[in-house]
């Protein structure tokens, strides 16, 4: 299977007839293996600081932890598009700063594009990036590592004025050269707005249907992640209650000494 890029991403505009995106997240080796050919896109989200380091939110990732679950990733993928968030504070204080942490996460982190949150106020350094050559995928509407200034995950652009804003960040992404843009916790009516409005395509999550494509977290619609239940997720397995028997079981089986049997020990002469 041909390795998914971004000028393949760029022609999934539903409404021109093309498939759906499905992108999802991933950590690490194992998970990027399973769904490497299934899915079109695999996002490192720095949402690994929830879960995978057990954070309330993404703000505590560092730089150095995006690189190395990146890498971990990229080995597991041969077809995926890999994405990589840029965590918080890595390409905020300027435009410099922002060009040499992406360029890490490509050559370090073998990612093959990067994520950055955010619209107009970032526009200008996405515009940079894009022009030395570092793939740029945007994400508006709910931005976690906004989550302070935000006053919290709420769905955004439920008044008239926040929508209009919501749409600019939008447009000024498309403007600085984006190749998609997630949008993130907004009505359906403006994901399908901005949806129209431009010409990449949106990836959706908790953003209704109308977007040209889907990401979610992997640990949730797994149904592993049993303390986060969102009305945006959908499970399509409860991994959780058979990780826990399956446990339950090997543990039974080592206090009864039935396990490890003969087939599964090594012999002198075997």
């Amino acid at each position: 299977m041909a390795q998914i890029n971004t000028l393949s991403i760029r022609k999934h505009k539903v409404a021109q007839g093309s498939d759906p995106l499905v992108a999802v997240t991933a950590y690490d080796y194992t998970f990027a293996k399973l769904v490497d050919g299934l899915v079109d896109i695999v996002l490192v989200g720095d949402s690994l600081g929830m879960v995978v380091q057990g954070h309330p939110n993404t703000l505590s990732v560092k730089l150095e932890e995006m690189i190395y679950h990146s890498r971990c990733v990229a080995k597991g993928l041969k077809s995926a598009h890999l994405v990589v968030d840029m965590p918080f504070m890595s390409y905020q204080i300027n435009i410099e700063s922002a060009l040499k942490n992406a360029g890490r996460l490509l050559s370090e982190g073998e990612a093959h594009a990067v994520k950055v949150e955010g619209g107009v106020t970032v526009s200008r350094t996405i515009t940079r990036m894009v022009e030395v050559g570092i793939p740029v995928m945007g994400h508006v509407g709910l931005t976690p590592q906004s989550v302070h200034a935000l006053g919290g995950y709420r769905v955004q652009g439920k008044t008239a004025s926040a929508r209009e804003s919501i749409i600019q960040d939008a447009i000024a992404l498309e403007d600085a050269g984006v190749y998609a843009i997630v949008l993130e916790g907004i009505p359906i009516e403006l994901s399908q707005a901005i949806t129209d409005r431009v010409k990449v395509p949106t990836i959706g999550i908790g953003a209704g249907p109308h977007c040209d494509g889907q990401i979610l977290v992997l640990q949730d619609f797994l149904g592993l992640n049993i303390d986060f239940q969102p009305k945006f997720v959908k499970k399509f397995a409860e991994l959780a209650e058979e990780t826990r028997s399956a446990v339950n079981a090997y543990a039974s089986e080592v206090r009864k000494k039935s396990f490890p049997e003969k087939e599964h020990s090594f012999h002198v002469n075997s």
